[in-house]
């Protein structure tokens, strides 16, 4: 916050009852000025931008923006729920696509269609597959739970557990949710070359927000089922400290996952110096990306990527001390996880901008 007051607004105050409306002022007075927006991303020399496709309105800002889809979360949890993949599908099922269900929204909104049969969710599902707008998007976006136990469920299995929805529980909850994301991950597969499967893994609901939680189980299962869609590309928005180096050896051994940013829990300079430092050390860079904001609005994306550009500078100078760089190698790995893996990884593309001699970035 500080950041953003300071270098966007030219506020060096501390707020307070008596001026806080003036601030309110200065930052409204620009709030509807897409010239401005524009301009806090060239300040940065932000080449490329994503965000989700729900955002792109009438496409006026397509020279900057690139896109995902964020709709169905299939295999994230919500707090006392047991059949949330069930309604993650049927709130899909026969729409176009749209926002995705907030986390611990409370009371869910009715359904047009309900799924009461495999043939239903086999017909969802086809619908989701075919209703993602291919050649507009880079990728889709969901979350999985380390509450689920992934694992393979067979007809008979998910059949089953249909007929017990009313009486759901946590086994039930993991059929749904396995099932509907292997035949959803197979769908995927077979457009593969098309788009990358993101997602995010950490951060588990409370009755209010969220928290860091990870169980290795998961780790195990992620594994196998990435290893199980070779043609898909994964890629994983990591809110766990301690998961860092696990997933980091995933990203060694499987060809077609790589690793993004820091995200939500894991946004503060003492973790993202560690993430940073440790997948430098273990990670090639053509599979990782330096930056991910999940920003709200255009001031956070600024205030995160000085954020993580100081910690960055901090753990290259800390490794140029110890040998392991040269001056123009950590320049140079600096280069490629900010602006060249996102193009690699992602299908990026950079707009014109500012001369090679800066180093570009590409956010999220």
């Amino acid at each position: 916050m500080r950041i953003i007051l300071r270098d966007l607004y030219d506020w060096h105050e501390p707020i307070t009852p008596e001026n806080w409306q003036k601030l309110d002022d200065r930052i409204r007075e620009r709030a509807a000025d897409r010239s401005w927006h524009h301009s806090i991303l060239d300040r940065l020399n932000v080449r490329r931008t994503g965000t989700e496709i729900a955002r792109r309105e009438r496409g006026q800002d397509d020279d900057r923006l690139q896109y995902a889809l964020e709709w169905g979360f299939f295999t994230r949890c919500q707090w006392a729920e047991f059949d949330t993949a069930l309604y993650e599908i049927e709130r899909c099922w026969g729409r176009s696509p749209e926002s995705p269900s907030p986390i611990g929204a409370g009371g869910r909104p009715g359904t047009e269609r309900t799924i009461r049969t495999l043939e239903d969710v086999h017909s969802a599902l086809r619908h989701y597959v075919n209703r993602i707008p291919y050649g507009q998007v880079l990728a889709t976006a969901t979350h999985l739970s380390t509450d689920i136990d992934y694992r393979m469920v067979s007809d008979a299995e998910m059949e089953s557990a249909l007929s017990q929805r009313s009486r759901a529980g946590a086994e039930e909850r993991d059929i749904y949710a396995s099932y509907i994301n292997e035949g959803f991950l197979t769908a995927l597969e077979k457009r593969g070359k098309e788009i990358v499967f993101q997602f995010s893994l950490g951060a588990e609901p409370l009755p209010f927000e969220t928290a860091s939680r990870l169980a290795q189980r998961t780790i195990g299962q992620l594994a196998g089922m990435i290893g199980r869609h070779p043609d898909l590309r994964f890629q994983c928005f990591l809110a766990s400290r301690h998961a860092n180096q696990s997933l980091c050896t995933l990203a060694r051994e499987l060809p077609n996952f790589s690793l993004a940013g820091y995200w939500w829990h894991n946004f503060f300079p003492d973790i993202i110096r560690q993430v940073m430092a440790e997948r430098l050390d273990m990670v090639p860079t053509n599979k990782q990306v330096g930056f991910f904001s999940d920003a709200y609005c255009v001031e956070w994306t600024y205030a995160k990527a000085i954020l993580v550009r100081k910690q960055m500078a901090w753990v290259l100078a800390q490794k140029i001390q110890q040998g392991q760089y040269t001056r123009d190698e950590a320049q140079g790995i600096a280069r490629a996880i900010l602006f060249e893996s996102p193009q690699t990884l992602l299908g990026f593309v950079p707009r014109p901008g500012s001369p090679a001699s800066r180093v570009p970035a590409t956010s999220g």
